[in-house]
């Protein structure tokens, strides 16, 4: 009866996988704007790939305004980053063009 009820409240909510949001949001964080390479306490760890990521990034140096778009700086950014190379809360993959959502 136990895996009866497990199994209609897994159904019964919408399950999902996905670590960034249709709007390019991720736990409430827009992923473009200006961003600060941080070493502690970042808002958000990542690591870069090469294939397979959660987010295409394209390094613009000013309007970083779309989806994917950051601007590297050192004060006053929109959220923090911190390079990883295990468990990071998003996989990037740094492009040149037809940055956002895969």
């Amino acid at each position: 009866m136990n895996t009866l009820l497990l199994a209609a409240i897994l159904f019964s909510h919408n399950i999902t996988t996905d670590k960034i949001n249709e709007d390019c949001v991720f736990d409430g964080i827009p992923l473009s704007g200006k961003v600060k390479l941080v070493d502690s306490f970042p808002d958000i760890t990542v690591k870069k790939v090469t294939s397979f990521p959660d987010l295409k990034v394209k390094l613009v140096s000013n309007f970083a305004n779309d989806c994917g778009e950051w601007q590297i700086v050192e004060h006053f950014p929109d959220f923090t980053i911190q390079y990883v190379n295990s468990f990071p809360d998003i996989e990037i993959q740094i492009v040149d063009n037809f940055p956002g959502l895969p």
